[in-house]
């Protein structure tokens, strides 16, 4: 039986983000005080879970919040320089002529995903739970669980990092990982997805072919 519900992140998993996330991160260091990934192994970083990524930056989790606002004000500031990554708006069609219910799950804001997504790739999307902290996307995949009335079973999240992988798993839903994103393929391969996706049109082969 197919997944009735697929659950996206956004940053690296259908936007191009990362390009960008890297341009401004040195800053977002020296503003809240924290090692500037350039100063690290980024390859390192890339295979580190959230605790571990916290303790090489030398984030105190207080800051979390201060810093995911700020990074979404950046967003709002930079959007029109940020993509959707090519054959997303296919992807999407496809599973919504198919009746699969589609939500996004972001430390991003809803504002700032409709404007990258577009009118038209916007209004496929059913539930948006957006404004997560950085490591809380748990309660939200949660919430829209509950929205959607479909039990964690019969619900798939797809990310490109290894707290998308913690959070799907806090919320007992299956995960599949994003290749193209930000966490290495050693990394995600290790945490066992579902799926390993190669490509973006993956997602629905891996969602209507379970």
């Amino acid at each position: 039986m197919p997944y009735r519900l697929v659950i996206f992140d956004f940053d690296g998993t259908l936007a191009d983000t990362l390009p960008w996330f890297e341009s401004v991160l040195d800053g977002v260091a020296d503003r809240y005080g924290f090692r500037r990934p350039g100063d690290l192994d980024r390859e390192t970083l890339r295979r580190s879970d959230g605790r571990t990524l916290l303790a090489l930056l030398g984030v105190p989790r207080w800051k979390l919040p201060f810093i995911a606002r700020h990074m979404r004000r950046l967003t709002s500031r930079d959007v029109h320089t940020i993509r959707l990554f090519a054959g997303v708006s296919a992807m999407l069609e496809r599973l919504a002529e198919h009746d699969v219910v589609l939500a996004i799950v972001s430390s991003n804001s809803e504002a700032n995903i409709r404007r990258v997504l577009g009118t038209p790739d916007a209004a496929k999307i059913d539930h948006f739970a957006c404004s997560a902290s950085l490591f809380g996307k748990s309660a939200k995949i949660r919430r829209v669980l509950r929205c959607a009335g479909v039990p964690p079973h019969e619900a798939l999240y797809v990310g490109d990092e290894l707290r998308d992988a913690e959070a799907a798993a806090h919320a007992g839903i299956a995960f599949a990982a994003a290749g193209w994103g930000y966490a290495t393929r050693q990394a995600l391969t290790s945490i066992r997805p579902v799926a390993l996706l190669e490509r973006i049109e993956a997602i629905a082969e891996v969602v209507l072919r379970r």
